[in-house]
């Protein structure tokens, strides 16, 4: 009997919808065709010089060439720790923190941490590519709880509630949301989370975003507004989207410390420490001000206000404001069947390669994201190509007929 050369497990992964689209893009600017690219997560700034310095000093140290204890430098989760207390009022201790190889590294090591076969995870949707793969590697069952434009992309308690079996353990709860850039408020953030407290659920809560937030809206930790939740809330967090650090791959897992023990023991296993020059980094940025992470985010609210206009202006595009992150998450249902040139796109996916292929423009189509029907656009990007790569999807889709 011939056995197949991959894993089933590992053959179940599918590759990352947003850097495929990243990748394609920058392979077609590569070949010369002018593409402007909406898909990746990442800001459009360098990191701010102070960090970068405290890495080229970190490189001089001896220190920083030897193997450091897998779950972080002690300075790091110390200031982790800090800034935690600092920005979310929520006060762990050092030994409650493991410092993790960028963010997608910490979402995977606290579903394998907390699943196990067959064990229920709620995942509200649209949801962010790598989730589903971790809770799949964790042997977990996704659950999905299906919001839309009409709330804004907001779970309620009773959509939660409908989705609950005995099977349940965790609840995954993201805000600011990628890829739909909704924010909770403080009193919906409570609501969640005394109802995850009373069903005795674990949460757990990607805060990466928690710095980009708009207008009026307000970041809000679950982990601190619902103190029974303290010892079933595992926290997920990093420096890549606050300091313009996304290739450093720095990340961290805050939670009870049996959890965070046990996760530590995964990762002394699986990669050792994180680079010492890219932990010296994040101890720079996270033990600094806020001030870099308040540039950013003005322009990216000039950015934001700007592209939700010229979506709401194409007919057929439906485009809610969103509160937080840098992405929008237009619905283009209306335009689904449509003819354009010639071609009639039944899926987003179909859609996405019609205006990639004559617009020389790059959107990540909501199959990628769990919801068929939208798209997500990051507006992390320069506000010339913003402007331009907008102008021509509108003018592409205001030949459907």
């Amino acid at each position: 009997m011939t056995r197949p050369r991959i894993s089933a497990r590992i053959s179940a992964i599918s590759e990352s919808a947003t850097l495929a689209v990243d990748a394609k893009a920058k392979a077609m600017k590569a070949a010369g065709r002018p593409v402007i690219g909406f898909g990746a997560g990442e800001p459009d700034f360098p990191t701010p010089d102070y960090i970068v310095e405290a890495a080229v000093e970190a490189c001089r140290n001896p220190r920083f060439h030897k193997y450091t204890p897998a779950g972080g430098l002690p300075e790091l989760k110390e200031a982790i720790a800090a800034k935690t207390k600092r920005d979310s009022c929520f006060e762990v201790e050092p030994s409650q923190v493991l410092v993790t190889n960028g963010g997608k590294q910490a979402v995977y090591e606290a579903f394998a941490t907390l699943l196990d076969p067959g064990d229920e995870v709620l995942v509200p949707a649209p949801y962010w590519t790598t989730y589903p793969e971790a809770i799949k590697l964790a042997g977990g069952v996704q659950v999905d709880v299906v919001t839309d434009e009409s709330t804004g992309y907001l779970a309620s308690v009773d959509q939660l509630e409908e989705r609950l079996t005995e099977r349940t353990k965790a609840l995954l709860f993201v805000s600011p949301s990628n890829p739909t850039g909704a924010v909770y408020s403080p009193d919906q953030v409570a609501e969640i989370g005394r109802w995850a407290a009373e069903k005795g659920l674990w949460v757990v809560t990607d805060e990466i975003y928690e710095h980009l937030v708009y207008g009026d809206a307000k970041f809000s930790s679950i982990a601190t507004l619902v103190p029974e939740l303290r010892d079933r809330v595992v926290v997920l967090n990093g420096v890549a989207k606050t300091y313009a650090m996304t290739g450093w791959r720095v990340g961290w897992l805050i939670g009870p410390k049996d959890v965070v023990k046990a996760a530590t023991n995964l990762q002394s296993h699986a990669t050792s420490n994180v680079c010492n020059v890219a932990q010296a980094a994040a101890l720079a940025a996270v033990s600094g001000d806020l001030s870099a992470v308040e540039r950013m985010r003005e322009a990216f609210d000039r950015r934001r206000r700007t592209m939700v206009r010229m979506l709401n202006e194409i007919p057929g595009v439906v485009c809610p404001e969103p509160k937080g992150a840098f992405y929008a998450y237009p619905s283009v249902k209306a335009l689904l069947g449509k003819e354009i040139r010639g071609r009639r796109p039944q899926t987003t996916t179909e859609l996405a390669e019609l205006i990639l292929e004559e617009a020389e423009v790059a959107l990540v189509p909501g199959e990628a994201f769990g919801t068929p029907g939208y798209f997500r656009l990051s507006y992390a990007l320069g506000d010339e190509d913003l402007v331009e790569g907008v102008s021509r999807v509108a003018k592409l889709l205001a030949e459907a007929r």
